[in-house]
């Protein structure tokens, strides 16, 4: 589990593909300072296993469900990348819950401008627009933000000048992939109504089901 809230900005800077999984290498400082073979680090946004590391790098495998969900499957070479290790209980949860496990992609579609912040609106599919809610929480290549609005084919962010340095988000540009994970509330809202016959959201239905 991740707060979406970035530690530092790491490299890719070696992947080797097979037929339709990958293994990367990846450069990194923070996230190393106390990292174990297994533990779970959220590279742009998906959670990746540590396979292997040193002083200077880890190494994970990707899965071909990971390839074909997320802006991987377009990665060539070398790369910046958000990184996060998973959350420590007992901590401040400053950003909100993020699992890791990407719901889809998304394209950047403007970038704006606005006194100190940038506005920027990605286009995503009905899919996953079904999910977002305006100043609800969205996770983007793994940083935790809020949506600032949201039309038919699209929703915008804001992001404030620490999150710009922190992260890569203003390094992409027009026609780039995101990777998209949405709040987990409203899966569960929705997977529940699938087993309720009329489909009905009363109180009735609320106590029922533990609420």
């Amino acid at each position: 589990m991740f707060t979406g809230l970035i530690e530092e900005i790491g490299e890719i800077i070696e992947i080797k593909r097979g037929t339709s999984s990958a293994r990367m290498k990846i450069r990194a400082e923070k996230v190393l300072e106390d990292v174990k073979k297994g533990d779970s680090i959220a590279v742009n946004g998906i959670c990746l296993t540590v396979t292997s590391f040193d002083k200077t790098c880890f190494y994970v495998d990707v899965m071909p469900e990971t390839l074909r969900r997320s802006s991987l499957k377009d990665v060539q070479g070398t790369g910046k990348v958000n990184l996060e290790r998973a959350m420590l209980m007992g901590g401040r949860f400053g950003g909100h819950i993020v699992s890791g496990h990407i719901d889809g992609t998304g394209r950047i579609i403007s970038k704006i401008r606005e006194d100190n912040a940038v506005r920027i609106k990605i286009q995503a599919e009905e899919n996953l627009l079904k999910y977002i809610i305006n100043k609800g929480s969205v996770a983007l290549d793994g940083v935790s933000l809020t949506v600032a609005s949201l039309g038919g084919e699209w929703f915008e962010v804001s992001i404030i000048p620490l999150t710009g340095e922190d992260t890569i988000l203003l390094n992409k540009r027009l026609g780039d992939l995101v990777n998209i994970e949405c709040d987990q509330l409203g899966k569960y809202v929705e997977r529940l109504m699938g087993f309720k016959k009329e489909n009905v959201l009363d109180l009735n239905y609320l106590i029922e089901n533990g609420f």
